[in-house]
């Protein structure tokens, strides 16, 4: 049997490709049609329907909160707390034995560590707390108070460690047996690598400030100790014991530096910030979605406290519009926004399109 000449067996491949994309292609124009009737039978007329809806066939009640009621984040927080314990003592043998003023910035900023692990045990205990008639919109900006507190400590720990490299530098001292104290703290700053990523991809996975900014810290103690390990190495080269106190002014410019992010991300979160920018994107996308089959809205809000976010708008409709007929829409574009920002609580106000009123409570004092 004659072979097939070159190439025929790709050619052969491609043709079989694209009959395959022309044979799928009319049952994706039909589902698309599909989808777009529904739409329009909901927003321009015929009565309400469940199944009629996309988006609400595809939604289901408990995964919004799925996870962030699935279980309790103080496990992280423990785990924080072992961490911090366990590189305070490292890093407290690795300063007595070598008597580096960088390793001793090292280890005070582990006890910044514990300190905020220990805050952030408390503040998740309260975040978690289901919402009650005292507090009807949950216990999420507890969160706040951890981060917020854990920034402070940092600042305080900053000046401690600028207080006593000045100190250092006015008085050097030389540095004694640096090979087994910058092998003691490599182990820690080892733990610490391994805790942070730890805490920032469950932060991150739960939308937990408190669990993120713990992470970020943990992650810039890292670099804190590799810095400081780089300085002790240099003196241990060239005998050069300025070297030391220098390299620990450093590190408190830098550990300022994440006290101050901090601090500024507690106080927005307490002061109602919005979302933010990429997730109000996403959001104003799906009312402009709305927008183009004639349905508007104005006096959209967001703010986040701790884990969930809160969404508030007015949204026009037509006047001759039935309740249930508005209500079915609401619901509708409710769960939409839920399926983009999905620890989002929606709140909507109908309004008829028509009324001049409507334009005239946009303002938070209307």
């Amino acid at each position: 049997m004659a072979r097939p000449p070159p190439g025929a067996q790709a050619n052969v491949g491609r043709r079989l490709a694209a009959g395959a994309r022309a044979a799928h292609a009319p049952r994706e124009k039909e589902r698309r049609t599909k989808k777009t009737k529904a739409w329009r039978s909901l927003l321009i007329g015929g009565e309400p329907s469940l199944a009629r809806c996309p988006t609400m066939a595809r939604w289901s009640p408990a995964s919004d909160n799925e996870v962030m009621t699935s279980f309790s984040l103080k496990r992280y927080a423990w785990l924080s707390i072992g961490a911090a314990l366990a590189t305070i003592a490292l890093k407290g043998s690795a300063w007595l034995i070598t008597g580096s003023v960088g390793l001793l910035s090292d280890a005070l900023e582990s006890l910044v560590n514990l300190a905020g692990a220990g805050m952030a045990l408390a503040m998740l205990s309260i975040a978690e707390r289901p919402e009650d008639e005292g507090h009807a919109f949950g216990h999420g900006k507890a969160e706040y108070f951890s981060s917020g507190f854990e920034g402070l400590l940092i600042l305080v720990a900053a000046a401690a460690i600028a207080l006593t490299a000045v100190e250092r530098l006015l008085n050097p001292q030389p540095l004694e047996q640096l090979g087994v104290g910058l092998a003691v703290s490599v182990v820690a700053a080892l733990i610490n690598l391994a805790v942070g990523r730890v805490l920032l991809r469950a932060g991150s996975r739960y939308r937990s400030i408190t669990l993120e900014a713990d992470g970020q810290h943990l992650l810039t103690d890292v670099w804190t100790s590799i810095g400081v390990i780089a300085g002790v190495g240099a003196v241990a080269l060239t005998g050069w014991l300025w070297l030391d106190p220098t390299l620990a002014l450093l590190v408190a410019a830098n550990i300022v530096w994440t006290g101050w992010g901090l601090l500024r991300r507690s106080t927005s979160g307490l002061m109602d910030g919005g979302v933010p920018p990429e997730q109000h994107a996403r959001l104003v996308a799906v009312l402009e979605r709305y927008r183009a089959l004639g349905i508007d809205y104005h006096a959209l809000r967001t703010r986040e406290a701790g884990a969930r976010s809160f969404v508030s708008l007015h949204v026009l409709v037509p006047g001759a519009w039935t309740v249930a007929r508005g209500h079915q829409l609401v619901e509708e574009l409710d769960r939409d926004i839920r399926h983009e920002l999905p620890h989002a609580t929606v709140f909507t106000h109908l309004e008829p399109l028509e009324d001049p009123a409507s334009q005239e409570d946009i303002g938070l004092d209307r």
